[in-house]
């Protein structure tokens, strides 16, 4: 009786620190100094590009992040995506847009970057543009990644010359930083329509 007095001791002491280190919150650290966030529907939905004889079907979400993530790295150094319980000094919501015209055989590239602070607080948005000729029928992956880049690279220019996002970019890091659960408080996509 005894010994099962002391090791029932013992358990609830071992259960007890145990349940102590699982009920001890995990740090909010700061993982990144800008995290990139794009929808999902950019991942699971392609987009058509039309042309009278042939048409091309593709994934904007891989593409944007692959050159956003290069593009924003070399601009602001640290830079992660958007994943899980991260945080990070602001969040930059790219939303890609393309649209082919088949006529003058040029690709229009957009790309629209908001950036956040805290829990939704907005700072800035700024839109990329470009405009890439190139034929659909032949390479169109290297057409849409060189006009993405375009795109990309002038709204991250534009990201550069605002003041406003420069100085808190810039400045100490604040108490409440920019979660990645935040992006649940964005709006759902509607379907685009690519037209003229």
């Amino acid at each position: 009786m005894k010994m099962n007095v002391i090791k029932l001791i013992a358990l609830l002491a071992i259960g007890g620190s145990v349940n102590a280190y699982a009920a001890e919150p995990v740090g909010n650290k700061l993982s990144s100094k800008l995290l990139m966030y794009i929808q999902p529907v950019d991942y699971t939905n392609p987009i058509k590009l039309w042309h009278p004889y042939q048409d091309y079907w593709f994934y904007q979400g891989p593409v944007v992040e692959k050159i956003a993530m290069s593009k924003l790295t070399a601009a602001y150094g640290d830079v992660a995506v958007c994943e899980g319980n991260q945080s990070a000094k602001a969040l930059v919501w790219l939303q890609p847009e393309l649209f082919y015209n088949p006529q003058v055989q040029m690709f229009y590239a957009e790309v629209t970057a908001s950036a956040y602070k805290g829990v939704g607080e907005h700072v800035a948005t700024h839109v990329g543009h470009a405009q890439v000729h190139g034929v659909l029928g032949i390479q169109p992956e290297s057409w849409i990644e060189k006009a993405y880049t375009l795109a990309v690279a002038d709204a991250v220019a534009q990201m550069q010359a605002d003041i406003a996002l420069q100085t808190y970019m810039s400045g100490p890091a604040q108490v409440g930083n920019t979660p990645c659960s935040m992006v649940t408080l964005f709006p759902t996509p509607k379907v685009r329509a690519m037209a003229f």
